[in-house]
């Protein structure tokens, strides 16, 4: 039997995010490693998601493969996502990455910024 840890992952990809990500990656004018996952501190709840072609991969990032893609989490915005869930989301008026966070103790109205 096989001794394997497992361990949670910074963060996960649905099957849509993946396909999103990759067609980004195809369409890149620039070569790219894959995304960069980031948090800054803006909006009327203290924190917003940053994502964000990674052209490089930077010192201390955690790094997360799956399916064919990288995702390259900023180490400052680590202990804000760790466990989070990216997904892609499509409707007739808005199309953007979305994510389902457990960290968050708090949203916006409108949905674009986080408190934790």
């Amino acid at each position: 039997m096989d001794d394997m840890q497992t361990t949670e992952s910074a963060i996960t990809l649905t099957d849509a995010a993946v396909v999103r990500v990759k067609s980004l990656i195809e369409r890149s004018d620039k070569p790219v490693l894959g995304i960069r996952v980031g948090v800054t501190t803006t909006g009327c709840s203290g924190h917003m998601y940053q994502v964000e072609y990674a052209e490089d991969e930077r010192p201390m990032e955690d790094v997360v493969e799956q399916d064919g893609v990288r995702v390259f989490i900023d180490p400052l915005a680590l202990m804000f996502i760790v466990g989070s869930t990216m997904d892609y989301v499509e409707s007739k008026i808005n199309s953007g990455f979305v994510f389902d966070n457990p960290n968050i103790t708090g949203e916006c109205g409108c949905g674009e910024s986080f408190s934790v």
